[in-house]
Formats: structure tokens, C-alpha cells, sequence
């Protein structure tokens, strides 16, 4: 099951990378992983490092997928987020934190869908 999960997850990062790609995202990593946890994709467009979470669902039987990213999973992601930016050095670009919601027929993109959170 675990692994029928990840390949799913894998699938729902790659269809996401090739929507932002569209949209002129610059993909800079995918699956970020340290002590404090993952984000899924960092990319940059224009003057903005996004930092990007990608929630897919078959269908909306448990909510919307975006209503999986609530206030523990943001600040999980705001403290990796920081730390990304700590360890790269970059103080020089404006930050935000974007959800892609993949659903089996549609993918939207909710751009600036939370700020920081401490």
C-alpha cells in the first residue's frame, strides 16, 4: 500500500512540475527533505521563490485536496521552508508558498495559498 501511495505521489510531483514548467516556473528541486521535513517542489518565477505543496485526490470523497494543507502542514512547510533559505543562502528574493491541487480530471493552482506561518 505504502508504495502504491508513493508512486501515486511521484506521479500527482510530476504532473504538477510539468504544469508550473507551463506556466514559466523554473523547477529548482523537487522532494526537499531534511530533519524538519519535505516540500514537494521549490521553484522560482520571476523575483519569487515558490515553494510548492502538490495534494491529489481521486475524488472529493474526504474534501478538496487544497483543505489537506492546514495550519500544522503550513507550518511544517514554513520551518523547512526557512531552512532551505538559511542553508542556500538566498536573501534576495521574495518568498511564496503555493498549492497544487490535482484532482482525477483537474489540476488548479492556488497561487500564494498561505503566508509564513510560525
Amino acid at each position: 500500500m505504502k508504495e502504491n501511495n508513493r508512486s501515486i505521489g511521484n506521479m500527482a510531483e510530476e504532473v504538477a512540475c510539468n504544469y508550473l514548467k507551463g506556466l514559466n516556473y523554473k523547477i529548482i528541486t523537487r522532494n526537499f527533505r531534511c530533519k524538519l521535513g519535505e516540500i514537494d517542489i521549490i521553484a522560482r518565477q520571476g523575483d519569487y521563490i515558490v515553494f510548492v505543496e502538490v495534494k491529489y485526490r481521486k475524488d472529493n470523497s474526504y474534501g478538496y485536496p487544497r483543505e489537506a494543507v492546514n495550519y500544522y502542514k503550513q507550518r511544517n512547510i514554513s520551518k523547512v521552508a526557512l531552512y532551505y533559505l538559511l542553508i542556500n543562502n538566498i536573501n534576495n528574493y521574495n518568498c511564496r508558498f503555493d498549492v497544487v491541487e490535482i484532482r482525477a480530471s483537474s489540476i488548479e493552482l492556488i497561487q500564494n495559498a498561505f503566508d509564513l506561518v510560525y
